[in-house]
């Protein structure tokens, strides 16, 4: 009784404990039924009794199971006699459930918490029409109460994103979108972006949008948004990372205003006047179109001419004033000066007495004048008559001397262009008697039976050349020598032909001095000088020697640009030398310091105990874009101790040797040999050098994969020839011209890029279309061929054809687009003509055949320009007429100034033989000197008439 009454509570009605009889007889009947019938559920209402019904202070929420760990359900409730969950419809065993049980103090009623766990077999065997779910059921003394339903599912997240990003390139201020679709994923995935692996913060930047359906949307692009963009996705089981889109936005060129017209480029007569405008409004950023039209535009001009004015003939003598003199006059009007011309230099008027003394004296008649006054006047008269006597007679001689002096030998006076024309006259001559001592090739057998007749006007056009023309001894050692009269009546020296002059020593030639691009060759010579790749000879060092003697000679390294000029009599007679060269290919002994770039390569001559009585010609050639704005160049040599020491700054001046640097070498006078090299120390950022880039190809091991190779060297012969040589061990085929690329020391690195690949018959492999290199690694590229390999891949073997473009540009910089056309097959694939090889068979020339100039000619020219004339006609003159104009003091240093001046244009002209430009310049000497000559016109014609007659002409 005492049981039941505590339980019952003591009070009237429905005892207390009749709803925890019903539970318990439930438990029993439920533990029974459980093994044998699962449809058997709790009753949803136990026998009513006073109280609340129960209340959910917290109900069970939507769980996921990740991977194999099972999730707990909680709920608690009060006032809560017992709680128990329903799962799918069917009540969970009460085995399952943990509960607690506590009292709410501020109520003083009963708190009830039941834990259950649900697990991923659980989830994975129950099939329906919805997901799992579970809710909790709790009784109190008033009845029952439910809580909200709580799904379980199983959490993953797919591989593969149903869309990537796809790369774009957008113009500036152009809108990008940048779709993405992430992986199927229970819960969703969120999706972040992120560019070059930052997060975007679309909050901070209101031109970025990622709210729209985990698109990535730029509203206007700007050159910062250029990157690559990658879409995350995530949830609670992993994170999933897209492939990377790279977004290029690209700015177009744009003209700048023009400017405003040049002046007129002549002083007079008629020239041309231009402006120009540049792409840099604005200029071409990130592969953008260059701007489209003309960036130079020219017209004609005429200048007016200065003419000098000059003296009309004398007036007649007036009428005998009462002072007894007589007036005339001259106008400066034959022809009046014009357009700044100069006014005429001398009197306007001359006045003398017209009575031979008859006249009078302060006004007196003449008989009336005092004995000794007449006495004295006749004495005055008989001394001014001897005196002008005396005058004359110096003035006779003066002129008789002057004379004979301009009519002796050639050589006393100043020399002309007819020297090495031979004359200006019409004239003929048959070809060299077979055995005379000055013939240039006295190998070869002339054909006596060919007489060739040249006439018209030759250079000279002033009528006192022709006084030169009556010395016969001009001819004589001259006999040999061929004049190609051209239509700007210019006289080249040499032989009729080239091939006739050096024989077979040059039948293929090269031009090491890079003045001209690969394809520019004269076109009479580019036909039998083509040379392909695949017929390079086979080169195991740079080195080359000859003997060399008294008469000189030269040595060059064929297709390096190097050369060396031994002049005649630099070697004293009876003594010969065997005298080398050579280009280190290994990694350069010269380490640079600081800002220092080697430009060349280092050369070699010696050997180094020869001593020399002229200093002879070294050829360097070099890579820099010659500015004395932006680069200092010095000259270097190597100590026996293998250090390095300044020889000269290419700008300084010095008596110790001379630079001439010219726009692709260098030209050095030197007393020794030994080791040199070129360096320069750019002074800003606008320095350039000069890169020469070039692609090869060639098939791999796997017949469907072809590589590309990108070179980029130093625009010198040598660095491409080192170039080629692997190429070609390697099986590597040029596919198209090399190009020039001016690269500027603006710390921007170079980018090399496959672009306009045929997207069906072609693909390249990933993360290599497109290469960077530091700036550095190009800068300093002398040390090692520089390059980059491109690897494609054919989808069938029938592919037989590829066609791409390569870019090379430097960031902020030049570009330059190599244009591949090219068959893969060696059959139907076409030679590409990159160079011309020169000096190949024959690198040592000695004697009169290694020299561009007669041995005579020269002789003469040197006889007149090293003796000092009054005239100004010296070897200054001669130098600065070979555009020599700087370090004259080096050549004053010489024994003969002339012949070293004539070193250094052989030095220079080595490959053209450019004649034409030093008979022009002794032209211009010659002319000038007519111009102060007192020989009259007639005595030149007559002169020259004799001397045709002599020469049977």
């Amino acid at each position: 009784m005492g049981r039941a009454a505590a339980l019952g509570g003591g009070g009237g009605g429905a005892p207390r404990w009749l709803p925890w009889l019903g539970l318990c007889f439930w438990a029993a009947g439920a533990a029974a039924g459980r093994g044998t019938d699962n449809s058997e559920v709790l009753p949803e209402s136990i026998p009513s009794a006073p109280g609340t019904l129960p209340h959910f202070i917290e109900e069970p929420d939507d769980a996921y199971i990740i991977k194999s760990n099972p999730i707990a359900l909680r709920c608690k409730a009060r006032p809560a006699m017992q709680i128990f969950f329903k799962c799918n419809g069917e009540w969970v065993h009460q085995n399952e459930h943990v509960s607690e049980e506590s009292l709410d103090e501020s109520s003083g009623l009963k708190v009830r918490e039941v834990f259950i766990n649900v697990t991923r077999q659980q989830v994975e065997d129950f099939h329906g029409p919805e997901d799992y779910w579970c809710q909790c059921v709790a009784w109190s003394h008033l009845g029952t109460s439910k809580s909200r339903k709580a799904s379980v599912r199983i959490a993953y997240l797919r591989k593969n994103f149903e869309q990537d990003p796809q790369g774009r390139e957008v113009p500036i201020e152009g809108m990008i979108v940048l779709h993405c679709r992430p992986p199927e994923g229970v819960p969703a995935a969120e999706v972040e972006w992120l560019k070059n692996e930052e997060p975007i913060d679309s909050e901070q930047d209101e031109n970025i949008d990622t709210r729209a359906d985990h698109n990535l949307i730029i509203r206007q692009a700007r050159l910062s948004d250029s990157g690559n963009y990658t879409c995350m996705a995530a949830n609670i089981v992993a994170k999933r990372r897209s492939l990377s889109a790279t977004v290029v936005v690209y700015v177009n060129g744009g003209w700048s205003s023009w400017t405003e017209w040049s002046a007129c480029n002549v002083r007079c007569g008629r020239g041309w006047q231009k402006r120009s405008r540049t792409c840099t409004n604005p200029a071409p950023l990130n592969g953008g179109a260059f701007c489209e039209g003309m960036s130079v535009q020219k017209i004609t001009c005429t200048s007016l001419c200065p003419v000098d004015g000059s003296w009309e003939v004398w007036s007649e003598w007036s009428v005998c004033s009462p002072e007894c003199e007589h007036l005339r006059i001259r106008e400066c009007t034959a022809p009046a000066p014009r357009n700044g011309g100069k006014f005429c230099e001398g009197l306007s008027q001359e006045s003398e007495n017209c009575t031979d003394g008859l006249c009078i004296l302060d006004k007196k008649p003449l008989h009336e004048i005092k004995p000794q006054s007449i006495e004295s006047a006749s004495d005055i008269a008989l001394y001014s008559g001897l005196g002008a006597a005396v005058v004359a007679v110096a003035v006779l001689v003066i002129g008789v001397t002057l004379y004979r002096r301009s009519q002796s030998d050639y050589g006393v006076d100043v020399i002309d262009s007819s020297a090495l024309t031979g004359g200006f006259q019409t004239f003929n001559f048959k070809t060299v008697r077979q055995g005379n001592s000055l013939l240039l090739n006295s190998a070869m057998q002339p054909d006596l039976t060919v007489s060739r007749t040249y006439s018209g006007p030759i250079c000279l056009q002033d009528p006192l050349d022709k006084e030169l023309m009556t010395e016969s001894s001009l001819f004589n050692p001259l006999s040999d020598i061929k004049v190609k009269v051209q239509s700007s009546f210019m006289v080249s020296l040499g032989v009729s032909e080239r091939a006739e002059y050096h024989g077979k020593n040059h039948s293929r030639t090269f031009p090491h001095g890079n003045n001209h691009s690969f394809s520019t060759m004269h076109p009479r010579n580019k036909t039998p000088y083509i040379q392909n790749l695949s017929s390079l000879p086979t080169r195991t060092e740079l080195r080359t020697t000859g003997v060399f003697g008294h008469l000189g000679g030269r040595l060059v390294m064929p297709n390096t640009g190097v050369s060396l000029l031994i002049p005649h009599g630099a070697i004293p007679e009876e003594n010969s030398w065997e005298i080398y060269m050579s280009i280190n290919q290994g990694e350069p002994s010269l380490q640079s310091d600081g800002s220092e770039v080697l430009l060349s390569p280092e050369v070699t001559c010696g050997p180094p105990d020869m001593i020399v009585t002229t200093p002879f010609a070294l050829t360097i050639p070099h890579c820099a874009d010659v500015s004395s704005e932006h680069w200092n160049i010095h000259l270097k040599k190597r100590t026996q101790q293998g250090k390095w020491e300044e020889v000269m700054s290419v700008e300084d001046e010095s008596t110790s040797c001379y630079c001439l640097l010219d726009p692709f070498a260098c030209h050095v006078l030197l007393d020794s040999f030994g080791t040199y090299a070129l360096t320069g120390e750019p002074i800003t950022d606008c320095a350039v050098k000069q890169l020469k880039v070039a692609v090869f190809g060639c098939m791999s091991c796997n017949s469907l994969d072809y590589n590309l190779r990108v070179y980029c060297v130093d625009n010198t012969p040598c660095a491409f020839q080192e170039v080629v040589s692997d190429e070609r061990h390697q099986g590597g085929q040029l596919l198209e011209e090399p190009k020039l690329l001016h690269f500027q020391g603006n710390t921007f690195s170079l980018q090399i890029s496959v672009l306009d690949i045929p997207p069906f018959l072609w693909r390249i492999k990933p993360f290599t279309a497109c290469q960077e290199v530091p700036f550095s690694r190009v800068w300093c590229s002398n040390r090692q061929p520089l390059h980059c390999a491109f690897s494609l891949e054919r989808y069938t073997p029938t592919t037989t054809q590829l066609s791409c473009k390569i870019c090379i540009r430097q960031l902020k910089g030049h570009e330059q687009i190599l244009q591949v056309q090219t068959s893969i097959l060696e059959s139907e694939r076409e030679a590409i003509t990159f160079f011309a090889q020169e000096d190949s068979t024959f690198p040592a020339q000695t004697g009169p055949k290694a020299f561009k100039i007669p041995y005579s000619i020269r002789q003469r020219i040197c006889a007149t320009f090293d003796t000092p004339n009054a005239k100004g006609k010296d070897w200054q003159m001669l130098a600065q007429k070979n555009s020599i104009n700087r370090n004259l003091s080096y050549f004053a240093t010489q024994s003969s100034p002339s012949a070293v001046i004539l070193n250094l244009w052989e030095a220079r002209h080595q490959h053209d033989g450019d004649l034409d430009s030093l008979a022009c310049a002794l032209e211009e000497i010659g002319r000038t000197h007519t111009k102060l000559s007192n020989i009259s016109e007639s005595q030149l014609d007559e002169a020259d008439f004799n001397y045709s007659r002599q020469n049977g002409l």
